[in-house]
């Protein structure tokens, strides 16, 4: 049973899923822009809420506090900080979304990786009263460096600077000072208060000189996940089934998820690192032969020849396949307690593949506060920098900017099997 009724005149259309993702300084206000997004879109529990309310009144606060909607940890509430990515979800009668809430803390940049590794669009709040931190710039740097396409700048906390223009027109020029030179994309600004809900879903009556769309208009229009995904065929085959069956005596199926562009029966493919071409003989989902599979869809490939295919292989249309490389050249971002050094082995997982691999250098370790690089015998933890590694076996990898599916890695210690690291290839 839901608090409210549902708005009451949905748009027609279904604009799909999108996941995005909110970070920003520490006490910007990131837990109570959700709490108002959940609450405004009437997407919250009666039960939470008013679980949420008998919190509040015992702390003695004269009004809900938003915030401890997405409180999922006991510890963050405890101490009254973000301390990992948490989850949320909701919809409106128009899409649906998955909020990743990334921690505003420096030592947590590792955290906001793993966050905006999937993220289609990123909301970067900044405090009107405090303007731009080092914090809003490292966001900003790792946003981009993650590839997320959509950038939404919203200065909150505009009540306690009596909504003023002027500071809202300032802080827009110095973020677009500081993404020029990150040569960041699109991005969008947008004032607002999240205590009161000025400029979340609702538009208020305190902002009369903004004409732009609201946070949630702005959310409703950016382009749908997946909604342009690249052109090329990237299946990396995760399985191979053969049922020994009776049935299904000769049946070798390859099975997957197309991580971009599309495939038919009767394609010329090729096989990856090996280079043996075939053509596809049929696409199955759930069994039943379908026409083509798309992007997102998980389906099985038949082949029309006998070739030699295994788990962690790369099938891809013949006339645009990656190239196999035995060296990487990537942007990491650090996420291991041991530093990233020479001479320690590393496993690269990419899509279903894994192979052996050394570090070869570190070009650079970047400045994410000034965008300045620097010479560095080792990464730690959070660092981001530019590295070399080379392999044991092949790899074929796309380039991030091309493809965020197989344009990433990641890097996992041999000796612990810990993921250490996370890798957008250049």
């Amino acid at each position: 049973m839901l608090a409210a009724e549902r708005r009451p005149d949905p748009a027609p259309e279904d604009a799909g899923l999108l996941r995005f993702l909110t970070c920003g300084s520490v006490d910007d206000g990131k837990s109570t822009l959700i709490g108002r997004l959940l609450l405004d879109t009437r997407s919250i529990l009666a039960d939470a809420l008013s679980a949420i309310e008998r919190t509040s009144r015992r702390r003695g606060l004269e009004r809900i506090d938003l915030s401890l909607l997405t409180d999922g940890l006991q510890a963050e509430r405890e101490q009254g900080i973000t301390i990992d990515v948490a989850y949320r979800y909701f919809s409106t009668g128009r899409r649906k979304y998955i909020i990743a809430d990334a921690p505003g803390h420096e030592q947590y940049t590792r955290n906001m990786v793993t966050a905006a590794s999937t993220a289609d669009l990123a909301i970067i709040l900044v405090d009107a009263r405090k303007g731009l931190l080092t914090q809003t710039r490292r966001h900003a740097t790792v946003a981009h460096l993650v590839g997320i396409p959509e950038v939404v700048v919203a200065i909150n906390k505009m009540d306690l600077v009596g909504f003023s223009r002027e500071v809202f027109d300032r802080l827009c020029a110095e973020y677009r000072d500081f993404a020029g030179r990150l040569g960041a994309g699109r991005t969008r600004f947008v004032p607002m208060s999240a205590l009161d809900g000025d400029m979340v879903v609702e538009r208020g009556e305190r902002l009369p000189w903004y004409d732009g769309p609201t946070l949630l208009e702005l959310l409703e229009e950016a382009p749908a996940s997946g909604a342009a995904p690249a052109e090329r065929l990237r299946f990396p085959v995760q399985w191979v089934c053969r049922p020994h069956t009776a049935e299904h005596h000769d049946y070798r199926g390859y099975m997957g998820r197309v991580e971009s562009g599309r495939v038919r029966p009767g394609d010329e493919v090729v096989v990856l690192p090996s280079g043996s071409r075939t053509r596809v003989a049929r696409v199955e989902l759930h069994g039943q032969a379908i026409p083509e599979a798309v992007s997102g869809q998980s389906v099985t490939l038949l082949l029309a020849d006998d070739v030699d295919v295994g788990r962690g292989d790369l099938i891809a249309l013949a006339e645009d396949a990656p190239a196999p490389v035995r060296e990487l050249a990537a942007t990491v971002c650090w996420l291991g307690e041991a530093p990233l050094a020479p001479g320690r082995r590393y496993v690269i997982r990419h899509a279903t593949r894994e192979v052996p691999a050394v570090l070869g250098a570190i070009d650079h370790r970047l400045d994410v506060n000034t965008l300045d690089r620097h010479p560095a015998e080792r990464l730690s933890m959070n660092d981001i920098g530019r590295i070399t590694l080379r392999l044991a076996r092949p790899l074929c990898p796309d380039r991030y900017a091309d493809n965020r599916a197989t344009g990433a890695f990641v890097v996992v210690d041999e000796a612990t099997n810990d993921t250490v690291g996370a890798g957008m290839i250049d």
